[in-house]
């Protein structure tokens, strides 16, 4: 493989971020880690051929269920069926599985939770769980090749590759001795499954849908039909909602709301909560009022069942015009989950408002609450609440609505990603014209809110482009860079920016197509699709050239110097970085993109062996750097200045270098470069023979590449 890519070993230790020792040892026969066989995998292209033959060294526990309803009861005959089902011993090569299907409202996905909840102990190795959307109200189910990725980086396969058969197959290998249970909520049809079964009979998968679904390597006593439930079933619940006292004291009128939920647990809880909301008013005339509202609704025509329809109608209408207007809005947010800052953007609304409408709307059970201030809406219910927008609130004011909530998204991206690098430059916000909230962020709950509403970001960008917000739609992916470079999330980048180039073409803004079309080539430089990142590249570079945009110009320059290096093409990035340089040069203002042009300019020359070259031009680097007081760039060119003394065998001057560079990344809060510069002192430190200080270097850059998932980790602890 190494003959295909043109690369020599030495490169590809640079490009996968080990040492060449150490890969030396691999090549004659040391056993690689996961983690190593994972980021060589990617640099060759090899499309999970690679990592598959490694067996994870340390497995990380993925404890992904969702807490089952509180107010479930019964099921038991269902229950024992399926645990009996999975307990079988599978068939090699296939996963233990069950198939739940019924129609909306009859509790599958409760009974799942709970059958995931009971045999979770069987599987030591983690619980996945994903809710798939199938019949979600926009018609976006998830993409199989995006919840690979999310179960992936849960099992702690920090880089993904890209596509979504290397990512199967990779999900595949992982499982292949693991013990698993993976739980497919809501799934639209068997091609959405289908990639996302292990490959082992060691792992269990519960899978739940509306439809009976063919196509899965299952027999006929793993298939479950759910249907509404017994009456005595029904009755056991209410009585849990709303207490056995005043359930005994009406029984026949408990009974006959009941039959007018038509057994479907969705409908009881909620109607539940109304007879607990309503204390002095007799159950019997809950049901008579629940009646005489399936009657007005008899004449519609919905796919809804009609005792669901009639009670989210029924409940619906006894909402104080608060909570009935947040409930309608939260049905226009498309993602899985609403944060209550969201929500408030959504209603106009201060956070502690709004809090307290989401709270009231949980107690009727319109809405689920979740860990970490997140809400969460059954799929029947938010298309009820987007109808109600629709025949209620005006478009503009629906419009508006997502206006604000896009706008939410799009300033705590900016926020978040310029707390996890704020030696980025971003595009820049034009004032808000909303009252939105944006948090305060410190790094590490930056880097949390990242990960929480990632996919809350990516469908923020669709909801712009759908609603208009075109600006917003290139704006909340490039906005969204720190992170998604940090945690090496690549296809994700590719798809959000995809639809960013839509919004800035249709915006007609050429100065944002140009900043798209530069992300994009990075993600497909780092995808190791080359040929794409230079088109992106070159028509990026066009555009620049075109509007006079002389800075971006350098800054794609830059780029192609960067793919080039990659190419080990080192004479053409030398020309790119010289380019670069001139024009930074002569940009009135942009110092620092000279500073950084020279320390490239300095690393070609490294590079090439051209030692004295290298050492003049970091150090002009270094200069106007420091000249700047930028803390980050200084760090930068200080690594790569004890790079080169380490290759000149002059450890001290490397030495004096990394820990110059370790106070500058510190000042900067540049958590990579700390782990970096940390990693590289701890090497010249080994090489001198210094073992309890090199140790405690790399102890320290362990914490931090394990913190950010970078490959190196699986190295240092090895060592």
């Amino acid at each position: 493989m190494l003959e295909q890519r043109r690369m020599s070993w030495r490169r590809l230790a640079e490009l996968a971020g080990y040492t060449p020792g150490w890969l030396s040892k691999i090549k004659n026969g040391a056993p690689p880690s996961a983690e190593l066989a994972q980021r060589v995998d990617q640099v060759l292209e090899a499309g999970g051929r690679l990592a598959a033959l490694v067996p994870s060294a340390g497995p990380v526990r993925a404890a992904r269920l969702p807490a089952p309803a509180a107010t479930f009861v019964g099921r038991e005959a269902l229950l024992d069926r399926v645990t009996e089902v999975l307990a079988r011993p599978g068939m090699p090569g296939t996963p233990r599985l069950v198939a739940i299907d019924g129609p909306p409202g009859v509790g599958k996905t409760a009974l799942a939770l709970r059958l995931a909840r009971e045999i979770a102990p069987h599987h030591p190795d983690g619980q996945l769980y994903v809710d798939l959307r199938g019949h979600a109200p926009d018609g976006r189910p998830r993409v199989a090749e995006d919840v690979l990725e999310d179960f992936l980086t849960a099992l702690g396969i920090d880089l993904v590759p890209a596509g979504l058969e290397p990512r199967a197959a990779l999900f595949r290998s992982v499982l292949a001795d693991r013990q698993v249970l993976v739980v497919l909520d809501n799934a639209a049809d068997s091609p959405q499954l289908l990639p996302l079964l292990p490959a082992s009979a060691s792992c269990a998968v519960v899978v739940t849908s509306r439809h009976r679904l063919g196509g899965l390597p299952i027999g006929g006593d793993q298939r479950v039909s759910v249907g509404p439930m017994a009456e005595s079933e029904s009755i056991a619940l209410l009585e849990r909602a709303i207490g056995a006292e005043r359930a005994t004291t009406e029984p026949h009128a408990v009974r006959a709301l009941a039959q007018r939920c038509g057994h479907l647990p969705l409908a009881l809880r909620i109607a539940g909560e109304r007879v607990v909301l309503h204390p002095h008013l007799p159950v019997g005339d809950l049901a008579d009022a629940l009646a005489c509202e399936e009657r007005r609704l008899d004449a519609l025509t919905t796919d809804d069942p009609a005792p669901l329809r009639a009670v989210f109608s029924w409940s619906y209408r006894d909402l104080g015009p608060d909570e009935a207007r947040m409930f309608r809005l939260a049905g226009l947010h498309a993602g899985a989950h609403v944060s209550t800052g969201a929500a408030a953007a959504l209603a106009g609304l201060p956070r502690r408002d709004a809090r307290r409408l989401l709270d009231r709307l949980t107690k009727a059970h319109l809405l689920e609450g979740l860990d970490g201030d997140r809400y969460r809406m059954h799929d029947l219910l938010r298309a009820y609440a987007a109808e109600q927008a629709v025949l209620e609130d005006p478009p503009h004011v629906r419009t508006l609505a997502v206006r604000r909530v896009v706008d939410w998204y799009l300033r705590n991206t900016y926020a978040a990603n310029h707390t996890l690098a704020p030696q980025r430059t971003d595009p820049p916000l034009a004032d808000s014209e909303f009252d939105v909230e944006v948090i305060d962020f410190r790094y590490e709950t930056a880097l949390r809110w990242c990960e929480t509403e990632l996919e809350n970001i990516a469908l923020a960008t669709r909801m712009a482009l759908d609603a208009g917000e075109n600006v917003a739609a290139w704006k909340l992916p490039v906005g969204c860079f720190n992170f998604l470079y940090l945690r090496k999330r690549w296809p994700r980048w590719v798809a959000t920016h995809e639809i960013g180039l839509l919004g800035a073409r249709r915006a007609g803004d050429r100065f944002g197509e140009a900043w798209v079309l530069n992300n994009l080539a990075i993600a497909h430089r780092e995808l190791r699709d080359f040929d794409e990142s230079r088109t992106c590249y070159l028509e990026a570079l066009a555009i620049r050239r075109d509007i006079n945009d002389r800075v971006g110009e350098a800054w794609t320059l830059t780029g192609i110097g960067f793919l080039d290096m990659e190419l080990t093409a080192v004479d053409d990035a030398a020309e790119y970085f010289r380019q670069s340089l001139e024009i930074f040069h002569d940009t009135a203002g942009n110092r620092d993109g000279e500073a950084i042009s020279l320390a490239n300019v300095g690393d070609v020359h490294r590079a090439s062996r051209r030692y004295e070259m290298a050492l003049e031009s970091l150090r002009a680097g270094l200069e106007v750097f420091r000249g700047l007081a930028a803390h980050w760039g200084e760090g930068y060119t200080l690594v790569k200045l004890g790079d080169t003394y380490r290759e000149l065998e002059q450890p001290a001057n490397a030495l004096a270098c990394f820990h110059l560079a370790l106070e500058a990344t510190r000042k900067s809060a540049d958590r990579w470069g700390e782990g970096d510069t940390l990693y590289k002192r701890g090497q010249v430190l080994l090489d001198l023979g210094h073992t309890d200080q090199a140790n405690e270097s790399l102890a320290q850059a362990l914490g931090i590449f394990e913190e950010l998932g970078d490959p190196r980790a699986a190295y240092l602890r090895e060592r």
